[in-house]
């Protein structure tokens, strides 16, 4: 869902969580919206506004794909959905288990609100396989900062239970960001490297060999501005540190690779975490 909001050109998106999400998932932005006859087109399987011809498969651009994860999300859970595009007027949608039970036209600002409660009433043996809702509230915090460190240029909101965790400023700049969502030790103990080869450039931040990590959780790579997991990349780093840190210490690192869309496949993971390079 915050893919498609950045997708839509949002500058600020509000994630807003309870109960870990089980109970109520808000994601608000200021995107360009849907028009009416969009939004109820929105929910159908394999429906998308991503793809104009068949050659845009082949360089996918866009971060998620309206289709199948609409549909999956609207088929366990009761959605409401508030959206209004430009010179069109609003509508609001509401949802149960996949089917638009009501709608009606709304007064509301330019982009999307979508609302999902009660996810999984209706497929409870799905339920029963949901962890804590503080582990589960710890997931999606994960997911909203990836997403605010891949776009400094997007102020990101999160709240859990009522409570605010998270406020980026959205003023461009990876190095506030990375300050703002991984804290001022680390960003004090990075320098900033920039590279580039062909078509392809590389930036962002790593950290000097002194202050290394226990583990790699404190590694983070962008293809193109989508947050990606990679062992290539991480051995790639850890052989520019060869020599100079102890065994069983990490680089931690924030590192943007910009790059063709031709060069990089990002289909061949379901949840788009991992690419294969050409």
């Amino acid at each position: 869902l915050v893919e498609n909001a950045i997708d839509a050109g949002a500058t600020r998106v509000t994630v807003e969580i309870q109960n870990g999400g089980m109970t109520l998932i808000r994601i608000l932005d200021n995107g360009c919206g849907m028009a009416p006859e969009d939004a109820r087109t929105a929910f159908l399987r394999h429906a998308t506004s991503k793809i104009r011809n068949k050659d845009d498969l082949a360089a996918i651009s866009t971060l998620g794909f309206r289709g199948e994860a609409l549909a999956a999300i609207s088929a366990v859970s009761r959605i409401d959905l508030l959206t209004k595009a430009a010179d069109t007027p609003g509508v609001s949608l509401h949802l149960e288990a996949g089917q638009i039970t009501q709608e009606s036209p709304a007064g509301c600002p330019e982009g999307t609100t979508i609302l999902v409660r009660d996810l999984f009433y209706n497929t409870p043996a799905r339920m029963k396989f949901m962890k804590s809702d503080q582990a589960e509230a710890s997931a999606v915090f994960l997911a909203v900062q990836q997403q605010a460190l891949a776009h400094p240029e997007i102020s990101f909101r999160f709240l859990k239970d009522g409570v605010e965790q998270l406020h980026t400023s959205g003023d461009g700049d990876r190095r506030a960001a990375i300050y703002q969502i991984l804290g001022r030790q680390l960003v004090n103990d990075m320098v900033p490297v920039e590279s580039r080869w062909e078509k392809i450039s590389v930036s962002g931040f790593v950290t000097k060999p002194t202050a290394t990590r226990g583990n790699r959780a404190w590694q983070s790579f962008f293809v193109n501005n989508r947050y990606i997991k990679s062992r290539l990349l991480s051995a790639a780093v850890e052989e520019a540190y060869r020599n100079q840190i102890m065994v069983g210490r990490f680089p931690a690192c924030v590192l943007e690779i910009d790059m063709p869309v031709q060069a990089v496949d990002v289909n061949v993971h379901p949840a788009k975490t991992e690419v294969k390079f050409l």
